[in-house]
């Protein structure tokens, strides 16, 4: 008994308590409030979970940049939705949805072939949809939630679609891919050996491993673009605790304390996707974690030479890739 609390109530508390820290930090520090951005006219980006949050907030900067954006989401109508809000409010935006389903690795393959077919290219992929403290389950494929949708659902599409990377970014201008992770990383475990949470499930456990994998795969992907010489630029992005439907799991007496805390202290998505873009957009060389629009250095299991190799590895035999 004692084993099964302390897998399940130990990470709820830690999560907790970095939460409050982020608040504190959040309180004391003004959101970060993007300078004047270059024109990004020819330029074609993916975004996905693009349809609301921050998600839709990036969508809506890029596209008044000149950026051709598509969102990839798994709900169509809220897609669409937000096509038409953009459209509404630029009417020289040329945004689009289509399907993605980041729980099945069918959907992501049949996205990543369609983009492809159009023969366009591609210099920004932002990997942003993500769930957070669901029950306990499984994609389609067999996978832990949060690890098979915000971990290895990305780690797919990026690989299919990384030859139009490298390609987007021969011409002299880097192509980026930015994955949204979270602070919660700095308490996520890596258990290779159980990635899909069977041995003992805790959803906060798993929400923080599967943002410290992306962090993990983000180095990784940099490390193998710069030795391969290719003009391809990866960053993970801490976009702070920002008020959007992510919190919706959330055990009923906390998702109401949230609501109230949410109005005082927690960031816009619009504040949120700041963040994001100062890293989607930045035309240096650099990889690394990103928070508050700049560069950080956190903990040192993100920078680990023996992790970032084996979870790449194992990834790739569980997606079946060579």
């Amino acid at each position: 008994m004692w084993s099964a609390l302390r897998f399940s109530l130990l990470p709820a508390i830690r999560l907790y308590l970095l939460g409050f820290k982020v608040l504190l930090s959040q309180l004391l520090n003004k959101p970060l409030r993007l300078p004047v951005m270059p024109r990004q006219d020819g330029k074609v980006s993916i975004v996905t979970g693009g349809g609301r949050g921050i998600g839709y907030e990036v969508v809506r900067h890029l596209a008044r940049l000149g950026d051709h954006v598509i969102i990839g989401g798994r709900d169509e109508q809220e897609g669409l939705a937000a096509v038409r809000g953009i459209c509404e409010e630029n009417k020289d935006a040329k945004v689009e949805f289509r399907k993605l389903d980041l729980a099945s690795l069918q959907s992501v393959r049949q996205f990543a072939e369609s983009f492809k077919k159009d023969g366009l290219p591609l210099d920004i992929l932002v990997n942003n949809a993500g769930v957070m403290l669901v029950p306990e389950g499984r994609t389609h494929d067999g996978f832990e939630q949060h690890f098979g949708v915000n971990y290895l659902g990305h780690f797919l599409l990026t690989w299919l679609l990384l030859d139009t990377l490298k390609d987007s970014g021969k011409s002299g201008c880097r192509s980026c891919v930015v994955s949204v992770s979270s602070s919660a990383h700095c308490i996520g475990e890596i258990r290779l050996n159980d990635l899909n949470s069977c041995q003992h499930y805790s959803a906060h456990a798993a929400y923080c491993q599967s943002k410290l994998a992306q962090l993990l795969f983000s180095s990784q992907l940099h490390q193998e673009m710069q030795q391969g010489g290719f003009l391809v630029s990866s960053r993970a992005v801490d976009p702070g605790m920002v008020d959007t439907a992510l919190y919706c799991h959330l055990w009923a007496p906390l998702r109401l304390a949230q609501r109230v805390i949410a109005r005082l202290l927690f960031r816009t998505p619009a504040e949120g996707a700041a963040t994001v873009l100062s890293a989607v957009l930045d035309g240096s060389c650099e990889g690394g974690y990103w928070a508050s629009g700049r560069r950080e250095v956190t903990t040192p299991t993100t920078s680990d030479l023996q992790l970032q190799p084996s979870l790449w590895e194992v990834s790739m035999q569980l997606l079946g890739l060579q």
